[in-house]
């Protein structure tokens, strides 16, 4: 996993973000704490219910960044 700020990133720089979960039950959790995160930023966003993810992960969440 690379951090945004190990790239040479802000936070600021995300444009998009995909967010994959494993059950839809979690929609409510990961949404609010994804606001949190980016409510200032407010980048396009995907949120997809996969079947599972490797290693028993129940979130997995991509983010984009264009460096100005």
């Amino acid at each position: 996993m690379v951090a945004p700020d190990d790239a040479g990133a802000q936070m600021e720089d995300v444009v998009r973000t995909r967010v994959y979960l494993s059950d839809a039950d979690d929609v409510l959790a990961v949404s609010k704490a994804h606001g949190r995160i980016f409510s200032e930023i407010k980048p396009v966003n995907t949120l997809l219910e996969i079947s599972k993810l490797i290693g028993n992960y129940r979130v997995e969440i991509e983010a984009e960044a264009v460096l100005r």
